[in-house]
Protein backbone atom coordinates (compact mmCIF):
# COMPACT_ATOMS: atom_id res chain seq x y z
CA UNK A 1 0.00 0.00 0.00
CA UNK A 2 1.34 3.34 -1.39
CA UNK A 3 0.64 7.13 0.41
CA UNK A 4 1.78 10.58 -0.50
CA UNK A 5 1.07 12.64 2.83
CA UNK A 6 1.84 15.89 1.85
CA UNK A 7 2.21 18.43 4.66
CA UNK A 8 1.97 21.94 3.70
CA UNK A 9 0.56 25.81 4.61
CA UNK A 10 -1.02 27.56 1.84
CA UNK A 11 -1.83 27.95 -1.94
CA UNK A 12 0.28 26.05 -4.63
CA UNK A 13 1.60 29.00 -6.92
CA UNK A 14 3.96 27.46 -9.52
CA UNK A 15 3.40 24.60 -12.03
CA UNK A 16 0.47 22.11 -12.73
CA UNK A 17 -2.56 22.11 -10.78
CA UNK A 18 -2.16 19.58 -7.73
CA UNK A 19 -5.12 18.38 -7.68
CA UNK A 20 -4.65 16.99 -11.26
CA UNK A 21 -1.47 15.11 -10.12
CA UNK A 22 -3.23 14.51 -7.28
CA UNK A 23 -5.42 12.24 -9.57
CA UNK A 24 -2.76 10.78 -11.75
CA UNK A 25 -1.46 9.59 -7.94
CA UNK A 26 -4.87 7.85 -7.12
CA UNK A 27 -4.12 5.96 -10.91
CA UNK A 28 -0.96 5.11 -9.76
CA UNK A 29 -2.78 3.17 -7.06
CA UNK A 30 -0.97 5.48 -4.41
CA UNK A 31 -3.24 7.30 -1.99
CA UNK A 32 -2.60 11.30 -1.56
CA UNK A 33 -3.48 12.49 2.07
CA UNK A 34 -3.23 16.32 2.72
CA UNK A 35 -2.87 17.92 6.28
CA UNK A 36 -2.91 21.56 6.03
CA UNK A 37 -1.23 23.95 8.98
CA UNK A 38 -3.08 27.22 7.71
CA UNK A 39 -3.42 30.98 9.31
CA UNK A 40 -6.65 32.39 9.24
CA UNK A 41 -8.59 34.81 6.69
CA UNK A 42 -8.24 35.15 2.53
CA UNK A 43 -5.26 32.58 2.11
CA UNK A 44 -6.28 29.68 4.68
CA UNK A 45 -9.74 29.85 3.11
CA UNK A 46 -8.24 29.45 -0.18
CA UNK A 47 -5.37 27.00 0.95
CA UNK A 48 -8.41 24.97 3.10
CA UNK A 49 -9.86 24.51 -0.13
CA UNK A 50 -7.04 23.57 -2.17
CA UNK A 51 -6.00 20.95 0.22
CA UNK A 52 -9.39 19.56 0.27
CA UNK A 53 -9.98 19.22 -3.65
CA UNK A 54 -6.57 17.51 -3.63
CA UNK A 55 -7.04 15.10 -1.28
CA UNK A 56 -11.02 14.34 -2.60
CA UNK A 57 -8.72 13.85 -6.46
CA UNK A 58 -6.11 11.73 -4.88
CA UNK A 59 -8.47 9.84 -2.82
CA UNK A 60 -7.30 10.39 0.86
CA UNK A 61 -8.44 12.50 3.60
CA UNK A 62 -7.71 16.47 4.76
CA UNK A 63 -7.33 18.13 7.90
CA UNK A 64 -6.93 21.21 9.02
CA UNK A 65 -4.32 21.55 12.20
CA UNK A 66 -2.76 23.84 14.35
CA UNK A 67 0.98 22.62 14.96
CA UNK A 68 -0.69 21.10 18.80
CA UNK A 69 -2.04 18.77 16.53
CA UNK A 70 0.35 17.84 13.95
CA UNK A 71 1.47 14.55 15.44
CA UNK A 72 -1.98 13.09 16.60
CA UNK A 73 -3.25 13.85 12.69
CA UNK A 74 -0.52 12.78 11.04
CA UNK A 75 -0.66 8.96 13.00
CA UNK A 76 -4.87 8.70 12.82
CA UNK A 77 -4.58 9.41 8.68
CA UNK A 78 -1.28 6.94 7.70
CA UNK A 79 -3.70 4.50 9.76
CA UNK A 80 -7.27 5.73 8.80
CA UNK A 81 -6.26 5.49 4.79
CA UNK A 82 -4.80 2.18 5.22
CA UNK A 83 -8.07 0.48 6.26
CA UNK A 84 -10.09 2.74 3.33
CA UNK A 85 -7.29 0.88 1.13
CA UNK A 86 -7.68 -2.36 2.36
CA UNK A 87 -11.74 -2.12 2.82
CA UNK A 88 -12.05 -1.67 -1.10
CA UNK A 89 -9.89 -4.49 -2.26
CA UNK A 90 -11.99 -6.51 0.08
CA UNK A 91 -15.37 -5.20 -1.46
CA UNK A 92 -13.68 -5.87 -4.71
CA UNK A 93 -12.71 -9.25 -4.41
CA UNK A 94 -16.60 -9.77 -2.71
CA UNK A 95 -18.13 -8.36 -5.81
CA UNK A 96 -15.89 -10.90 -7.72
CA UNK A 97 -17.05 -13.54 -5.83
CA UNK A 98 -21.10 -13.00 -4.86
CA UNK A 99 -21.45 -10.04 -7.12
CA UNK A 100 -22.30 -7.85 -4.34
CA UNK A 101 -19.27 -5.26 -3.12
CA UNK A 102 -21.45 -4.99 0.11
CA UNK A 103 -20.05 -6.01 3.38
CA UNK A 104 -23.45 -4.92 5.13
CA UNK A 105 -25.09 -7.31 2.41
CA UNK A 106 -23.32 -10.52 3.52
CA UNK A 107 -25.17 -12.78 6.71
CA UNK A 108 -24.02 -11.55 9.84
CA UNK A 109 -21.66 -14.82 10.32
CA UNK A 110 -19.44 -14.18 7.03
CA UNK A 111 -19.72 -9.97 7.79
CA UNK A 112 -18.05 -10.93 10.82
CA UNK A 113 -15.04 -12.95 9.01
CA UNK A 114 -14.30 -10.16 6.89
CA UNK A 115 -14.20 -7.53 9.17
CA UNK A 116 -11.59 -9.51 10.67
CA UNK A 117 -9.89 -10.16 7.64
CA UNK A 118 -9.72 -6.51 7.24
CA UNK A 119 -8.10 -5.62 10.47
CA UNK A 120 -5.61 -8.23 9.91
CA UNK A 121 -4.88 -7.37 6.44
CA UNK A 122 -4.51 -3.35 7.61
CA UNK A 123 -2.02 -4.33 10.12
CA UNK A 124 0.18 -6.97 8.35
CA UNK A 125 0.18 -5.40 4.26
CA UNK A 126 3.16 -3.74 3.36
CA UNK A 127 2.69 0.24 3.56
CA UNK A 128 5.37 2.76 1.93
CA UNK A 129 4.41 6.52 3.42
CA UNK A 130 6.04 9.15 1.16
CA UNK A 131 6.00 12.31 3.40
CA UNK A 132 5.98 15.69 1.21
CA UNK A 133 7.06 18.66 2.93
CA UNK A 134 6.27 22.18 2.16
CA UNK A 135 9.49 24.30 2.53
CA UNK A 136 8.27 27.00 1.25
CA UNK A 137 9.32 30.41 3.67
CA UNK A 138 5.99 30.77 6.00
CA UNK A 139 6.53 27.27 6.91
CA UNK A 140 9.72 28.11 8.70
CA UNK A 141 8.38 28.46 12.35
CA UNK A 142 6.23 25.33 11.58
CA UNK A 143 9.28 22.72 11.26
CA UNK A 144 9.78 21.64 14.51
CA UNK A 145 6.36 20.06 14.84
CA UNK A 146 6.45 18.47 11.19
CA UNK A 147 9.80 17.07 12.62
CA UNK A 148 8.15 15.88 15.99
CA UNK A 149 5.11 14.28 13.39
CA UNK A 150 8.00 12.66 11.63
CA UNK A 151 9.17 10.91 14.44
CA UNK A 152 6.15 9.62 16.00
CA UNK A 153 4.59 8.53 12.77
CA UNK A 154 7.66 6.14 12.50
CA UNK A 155 7.47 5.10 15.78
CA UNK A 156 3.51 4.48 14.99
CA UNK A 157 5.00 2.38 11.94
CA UNK A 158 7.39 0.88 14.03
CA UNK A 159 4.29 -0.54 15.97
CA UNK A 160 2.58 -2.46 12.91
CA UNK A 161 3.01 -6.19 12.41
CA UNK A 162 3.64 -5.71 8.82
CA UNK A 163 7.21 -3.89 6.87
CA UNK A 164 6.50 0.16 6.83
CA UNK A 165 8.70 2.10 5.17
CA UNK A 166 8.67 5.74 5.37
CA UNK A 167 10.47 8.41 3.08
CA UNK A 168 10.80 12.53 3.35
CA UNK A 169 10.79 15.03 0.51
CA UNK A 170 10.68 18.49 0.36
CA UNK A 171 9.81 21.15 -2.19
CA UNK A 172 10.81 23.22 -3.92
CA UNK A 173 14.16 21.28 -4.34
CA UNK A 174 15.71 24.62 -5.42
CA UNK A 175 15.54 28.39 -5.97
CA UNK A 176 15.22 28.20 -9.23
CA UNK A 177 13.72 24.78 -10.05
CA UNK A 178 9.81 23.23 -9.56
CA UNK A 179 11.00 19.82 -8.36
CA UNK A 180 11.29 18.20 -4.81
CA UNK A 181 14.05 16.55 -3.71
CA UNK A 182 14.43 13.50 -1.36
CA UNK A 183 15.97 13.63 2.11
CA UNK A 184 15.78 10.68 3.51
CA UNK A 185 15.07 7.31 1.52
CA UNK A 186 13.07 4.00 2.45
CA UNK A 187 13.74 3.60 6.08
CA UNK A 188 12.25 2.14 9.28
CA UNK A 189 15.42 3.63 11.39
CA UNK A 190 14.36 7.67 12.73
CA UNK A 191 18.19 8.43 12.93
CA UNK A 192 18.62 11.27 10.56
CA UNK A 193 15.12 12.44 10.60
CA UNK A 194 16.74 15.82 12.45
CA UNK A 195 19.47 16.51 10.21
CA UNK A 196 16.83 17.42 7.20
CA UNK A 197 15.26 20.56 9.50
CA UNK A 198 18.40 22.08 10.17
CA UNK A 199 19.65 22.44 6.68
CA UNK A 200 16.24 22.78 4.56
CA UNK A 201 16.30 25.81 2.70
CA UNK A 202 13.28 28.11 2.70
CA UNK A 203 11.99 29.22 -0.47
CA UNK A 204 8.76 31.59 -1.38
CA UNK A 205 7.70 29.48 -4.00
CA UNK A 206 4.86 26.71 -3.37
CA UNK A 207 5.21 24.29 -6.65
CA UNK A 208 2.73 21.53 -5.01
CA UNK A 209 1.61 19.80 -8.06
CA UNK A 210 5.33 19.53 -10.21
CA UNK A 211 6.40 18.20 -6.61
CA UNK A 212 3.58 15.32 -6.07
CA UNK A 213 4.30 14.21 -9.79
CA UNK A 214 7.89 13.86 -8.99
CA UNK A 215 7.08 11.75 -5.86
CA UNK A 216 4.92 9.97 -8.00
CA UNK A 217 7.88 9.23 -10.76
CA UNK A 218 9.53 7.81 -7.61
CA UNK A 219 7.35 5.36 -6.97
CA UNK A 220 6.99 4.25 -10.54
CA UNK A 221 10.70 4.26 -11.39
CA UNK A 222 10.89 1.92 -7.96
CA UNK A 223 8.52 -0.67 -8.89
CA UNK A 224 10.00 -0.90 -12.46
CA UNK A 225 13.36 -0.93 -11.07
CA UNK A 226 11.55 -4.58 -8.92
CA UNK A 227 9.23 -5.51 -10.94
CA UNK A 228 5.38 -3.71 -10.81
CA UNK A 229 2.91 -5.46 -9.02
CA UNK A 230 -0.12 -4.09 -7.03
CA UNK A 231 -0.30 -5.39 -3.65
CA UNK A 232 -3.47 -4.94 -3.42
CA UNK A 233 -5.04 -7.33 -6.25
CA UNK A 234 -5.76 -10.21 -4.98
CA UNK A 235 -4.51 -9.47 -0.60
CA UNK A 236 -7.72 -11.85 0.33
CA UNK A 237 -6.26 -14.95 -1.76
CA UNK A 238 -5.19 -17.04 1.51
CA UNK A 239 -8.26 -16.28 3.00
CA UNK A 240 -11.89 -18.14 2.23
CA UNK A 241 -15.35 -15.91 3.05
Amino acid sequence: MKQILLVTDGCSNVGMSPVVAAAHAQGEGITVNVIGILDHGDVGELGASEIDEIARAGGGLSRMVNTRQLSQTVQMMTRKTVMQTVQIAVQKELKQVFGNGSIEALPPEKRSEVVRVIDELGETQKLQVALLIDASASMKPKLQAVEEAIRDLMLSLQARQGQSELCVFHFPGSRHGDECIMDIGWTSDLSGVHSIFTKLPMSGTTPTGPAIMQVIDFYRAEAYGKGSRDETDGMMSDYVV
